[in-house]
């Protein structure tokens, strides 16, 4: 068994962001491997442009590819880029569809399937503090940093 990929906050969004905006898995994939960033032009927002995408990944050593491919665990989320993260990925609105105070995102309803790729991709520093099944077979889950 290989080790978890690890991305940092910055590349998960970027990464999260892409996929939201419809550029598929296969496009992310031959950007990695081309340096070609045409296929991020349907993701680029205010906040979120790719040009430095690639080379921040290689410059810190991140497996792109492989996050791609197999999933990846967050190195250290912030407060605001948790909330951020879960709301591109999960196409969720912050203080609807889940609520997010300092060291505290609660109210949070996501599918078996979403629960899954959140605790595989939550950063070490926050912890599932609690999971309920719903009526409708969803899971709720209150996130905590830890220590708080």
């Amino acid at each position: 068994m290989t080790d978890q990929v690890k991305l940092s906050q910055y590349s998960a969004i970027l990464l999260e962001n892409a996929r939201h905006y419809g550029v598929t898995d296969e496009d992310v994939l031959a950007a990695i491997r081309t340096g070609d960033l045409a296929a991020f032009s349907q993701a680029e927002r205010e906040h979120y442009t790719y040009e430095t995408f690639l080379s921040y990944a290689k410059e810190h050593g991140e497996e792109l590819e492989r996050a791609v491919q197999e999933g990846y665990r967050i190195t250290f989320n912030t407060n605001n880029g948790l909330k951020n993260w879960i709301a591109i990925t999960f196409d969720l609105k912050p203080g609807i569809d889940f609520n997010a105070a300092e060291g505290l995102v609660d109210g949070l309803i996501l599918t078996g399937e979403q629960a899954e790729k959140l605790r595989k991709a939550l950063a070490s520093n926050w912890h599932i503090a609690d999971e309920k099944d719903t009526a409708d077979g969803h899971k709720e889950l209150t996130l905590r940093l830890r220590g708080m």
